[in-house]
């Protein structure tokens, strides 16, 4: 057995996995990343999807690196796919990733070399590489759910998973569109879908708690002069508990007079975005009272847009699916108005479940629902789906996969136990779902740069995760989510989403301040909750 060729391996070329080798490089350690794409951008190389859109609004969704945005235009305030690749190109042009990077290369396994101390990757080609810390940054969407429908494999039409999207399109003019799943990439295809196909079958089960995206254009001049505030606007997003920059009320639901907290409603509601949901009052997911509060007034907004109203009332019934805002909500821009059109039928499978795929379209218990192109915006196996599918073996020669089979152990949502030298971003147990992705990039991404400084300044070779830490985490993560409303929804965030899948809370609950100082604290105490082993 030879030392290791590489201090670190990186896999995923997200915005967490571009950020650590940026800075790890830095260091003066030998990284190298590796993506299974053919570009950067992570989800936004596989996202090419008719519609496929970010859903924050920029400069929040993007590097606070000045190098990066003062000379760097978007064309929209919520920018489309084909921007957010411009934008990682140009990202690669300033920081000078692409020597350091392996695109086309999927990692299908990692094996701990406890006598090394060193872990052995391996790719779906064949090649190993040996590394002494592998940094996982997957993301949270990196595992598409296809469900198990019966006759899918006899559909005669086209059909894809919105993540399996191919990149070259599909054109979807003239042609009859269902589509199954009503989530984030559901709402933006029927979008594209209904101004364009012959018709478009929408199969909704779960209504979904769209809020108004409020797009526009943004022109130079309005940037250039925006610019001034953007190294304010970066700092404050990382103060904040969801890592954008919207303020937090810090009153609760009911502290206002009614007047004033729907004049509220209204202005969260122009704003646009996030921040009905991540700016408004303290209590939303606590307080089952203020939540329906908040959820009315979302209903109203959408009955008055639908002109149907057994149409509406599917779409946003009178008594709630689950609470306002405990599943991610949506973007939408024209979604509600399209069903106004005659080429738009929405179904209701909570009346008439899809009993097939047949090879003319979708069979429900009610009818049979003719279509040439069917597209499965079902979602993913989300947080822990893209780590464990990677045959992750640790010092015991325990899976990744085994290791969680009862549910999630993290410490910090950073490591696990028995796993050591391993550390994973945007992962389980950390804020992940629940945070705006590039604050999370930095802000947890610069915890574990400076734990890098600390295990090379120190001589530490390995650091592992304590049972006992993870145990606790995995507790106070429990005890925050069981305080809040999260729990009375079948989301991604509960992992009920996935047949068989341990129903738990998969992100941090508590905000990302309390998140952020529970790791300060962990490094001040020298790593507490850490075994750290240097040679000798």
């Amino acid at each position: 057995m030879t030392a290791p060729d590489h201090d670190v391996v990186i896999v995923g070329a997200g915005f967490a996995g571009l950020y650590q080798l940026h800075h790890l490089r830095r260091l003066g350690l030998r990284v190298t990343l590796l993506e299974a794409g053919s570009g950067l951008g992570g989800i936004w190389y596989w996202n090419c999807y008719p519609g496929a859109r970010v859903d924050s609004h920029v400069p929040l969704y993007e590097y606070s690196d000045p190098a990066l945005w003062q000379d760097w235009y978007w064309d929209e305030r919520f920018p489309d796919w084909q921007s957010l690749r411009r934008y990682f190109h140009h990202v690669d042009d300033v920081w000078g990733l692409r020597d350091d990077i392996r695109l086309d290369t999927r990692v299908s396994a990692g094996v701990w070399d406890e006598a090394e101390h060193c872990w052995e990757v391996r790719t779906e080609a064949g090649d190993a590489l040996r590394t002494r810390f592998l940094v996982l940054c997957t993301g949270f969407a990196a595992k598409a759910h296809v469900p198990d429908i019966p006759g899918l494999a006899t559909f005669d039409g086209v059909w894809s998973h919105t993540a399996h999207w191919p990149q070259g399109g599909i054109d979807l003019t003239g042609r009859r569109v269902a589509v199954i799943g009503t989530g984030a990439s559901g709402v933006q295809v029927v979008q594209e879908a209904a101004r364009v196909a012959e018709h478009v079958t929408v199969l909704q089960r779960t209504p979904i708690m769209a809020l108004a995206m409020q797009q526009r254009r943004l022109s130079r001049e309005d940037q250039d002069e925006a610019k001034a505030e953007y190294p304010a606007i970066f700092e404050r997003r990382t103060r904040t508990n969801s890592g954008f920059a919207y303020p937090e009320q810090g009153v609760s639901t009911f502290d206002v007079p009614e007047g004033e907290r729907l004049e509220n409603y209204e202005r969260l509601w122009q704003e646009g975005g996030f921040a009905f949901w991540a700016g408004g009052y303290s209590d939303l997911i606590v307080d089952e009272a203020a939540n329906r509060a908040a959820y009315d007034f979302w209903r109203s907004k959408v009955h008055e847009r639908v002109h149907d109203p057994a149409v509406a009332e599917v779409l946003a019934p009178a008594e709630p699916p689950h609470p306002f805002g405990v599943k991610r909500p949506s973007l939408e821009q024209w979604y509600y108005d399209a069903f106004n059109q005659d080429n738009v039928e929405l179904v209701d499978l909570r009346r008439s479940p899809i009993e097939s795929i047949v090879p003319t379209g979708v069979r429900t218990t009610a009818d049979e629902h003719l279509c040439d192109l069917l597209v499965m915006a079902t979602g993913f196996d989300a947080v822990t789906g893209g780590l464990v599918s990677i045959d992750l073996r640790g010092r015991n020669g325990e899976t990744l996969r085994k290791h969680w089979a009862d549910g999630v152990r993290t410490h910090l949502g950073l490591s696990s136990h028995g796993f050591p030298n391993l550390v994973f971003l945007y992962g389980p147990q950390s804020p992940s779902g629940f945070c705006n992705g590039p604050t999370c990039a930095e802000v947890q991404g610069d915890w574990v740069v400076d734990l890098f400084v600390h295990l090379r300044d120190t001589g530490t070779t390995r650091i592992e995760a304590t049972a006992e830490a993870e145990e606790e985490w995995r507790a106070l993560v429990h005890s925050i989510a069981d305080m809040t409303l999260f729990p009375r929804a079948d989301s991604w965030y509960m992992g009920a989403n996935i047949p068989g899948k341990p129903r738990e809370m998969l992100n941090w609950p508590g905000g990302l301040q309390l998140y952020l100082a529970s790791c300060r604290e962990s490094a001040a105490d020298g790593y507490r909750g850490f075994a750290l082993k240097c040679p000798g």
